[in-house]
């Protein structure tokens, strides 16, 4: 008798127990519905898209996950330093709530003070002289600036042109044969020089339509074309665009960009991309004397949000080191822009092969300019040579 009292509890407790489960599962079922259908029927502004999703993931550093992997399988834990075995996941959800990063002040004053968010960027690469005081930056002018009518020194260029030669380059061993293998751009196309601008003083209004940075992105081609590399050099004034559709100073980047993809698309023999640049700065953080000859100092800019980040990266630093060893001085180094504020791609999710080089500082002459950008021909040309040898073995002949 007690035996069947028993089992019939048991029968009844599970029953119980079984419709709790039942319960809770059209309970949840019905909760991931209405979630679902919400997220589906808001406006498409309000939706989640994977670049939220992105941006969420950023907060998260690599070890967190390896922290996840290693509740399954206690090796992973191994792989990381013992300091970091145990990640704060207090600390992650304050900072992705508030965007603040508690072991970087300047997360918080970035947000907070105007022009702070300059500061954001990332040495990877220090050369001589650079540190987080005197970090390249770019102002965005406003569209009074751009448009503004301004007296150029033309006659300027053509010295700049003679007084900037170098030794005479000797014949090229190889060359491209005929194929043009560097595309060369300039995104900010208005980017210009107080020097070449007659009665200019003022440095954010150093901006001119045709005397500006497309000139020193032409002195790079013909320098590599001197060497047997075949570059491409693109003039399109996409400032111009960006005034005529109405379109922001930062959209710059999604002008261009069609225009790069253009090239990519109807020149398949193109390898490498540089997007020319002028730095904000002023004289003594952008000019270096070498051999008693005053140059224009340049700085790699990499943007940290794209997935060919470390390749691109990689050029960048060896480009910095062969500079370093022929030209002391010449590179302030490599800097990392991403998050916000930035457009944090530039263009080099398009290729392994793209780098954004900052040319000079406001107070540069084209003379100085010039000099520099024959330079970093000199070292390319270097690079690129030892490169083809590299992927083709047998290129010891003529290309």
């Amino acid at each position: 008798m007690r035996r069947f009292r028993s089992q019939q509890m048991m029968i009844t407790v599970n029953g119980t127990s079984i419709k709790k489960i039942v319960m809770l599962a059209i309970l949840g079922f019905m909760m991931m519905f209405t979630v679902v259908g919400v997220m589906t029927s808001l406006k498409p502004e309000y939706r989640i898209t994977s670049s939220s999703v992105n941006n969420v993931a950023t907060h998260f550093p690599g070890e967190a996950f390896v922290h996840l992997f290693s509740f399954e399988n206690h090796y992973f834990s191994q792989v990381l330093p013992v300091e970091k075995r145990k990640p704060k996941y207090s600390s992650m959800m304050f900072e992705m709530m508030t965007s603040v990063n508690l072991e970087d002040p300047r997360s918080l004053l970035g947000s907070e003070l105007p022009g702070f968010s300059i500061f954001d960027s990332e040495i990877i690469v220090a050369g001589e002289g650079l540190d987080y005081t005197n970090m390249p930056y770019e102002s965005a002018p406003p569209l009074e600036v751009m448009l503004a009518e301004r007296e150029a020194s033309v006659e300027s260029l053509g010295q700049a042109e003679k007084s900037s030669e170098e030794k005479p380059v000797p014949p090229p061993k190889m060359t491209t044969n005929g194929k043009k293998v560097v595309y060369i751009y300039h995104t900010h196309t208005h980017e210009s020089y107080l020097p070449a601008l007659k009665g200019v003083t003022d440095l954010d209004a150093a901006f001119h339509p045709t005397v500006n940075v497309t000139k020193v992105g032409e002195k790079l081609a013909e320098e590599m074309e001197k060497r047997g590399i075949g570059a491409e050099v693109n003039t399109e004034d996409f400032i111009d665009k960006l005034v005529k559709n109405g379109m922001k100073y930062y959209q710059a980047y999604d002008v261009s960009r069609k225009t790069v993809e253009e090239a990519m698309t109807k020149n398949r023999d193109l390898q490498y991309f540089i997007d020319i640049h002028r730095d904000t700065r002023r004289r003594n953080d952008t000019t270096v004397t070498i051999n008693g000859r005053n140059y224009a100092r340049i700085v790699f800019i990499i943007g940290g949000n794209n997935a060919k980040y470390e390749k691109n990266l990689q050029i960048a630093k060896d480009l910095h080191e062969l500079l370093q060893q022929k030209y002391p001085g010449l590179s302030k180094g490599v800097i990392q822009k991403k998050g916000a504020g930035t457009n944090g791609k530039f263009n080099q999710d398009l290729s392994e092969n793209a780098i954004l080089i900052e040319f000079g500082g406001v107070d540069n002459t084209f003379e100085e300019l010039f000099r520099t950008a024959s330079a970093v021909a000199d070292v390319f040309s270097e690079y690129y040579w030892q490169a083809e040898k590299v992927q083709s073995p047998a290129s010891g002949q003529k290309k």
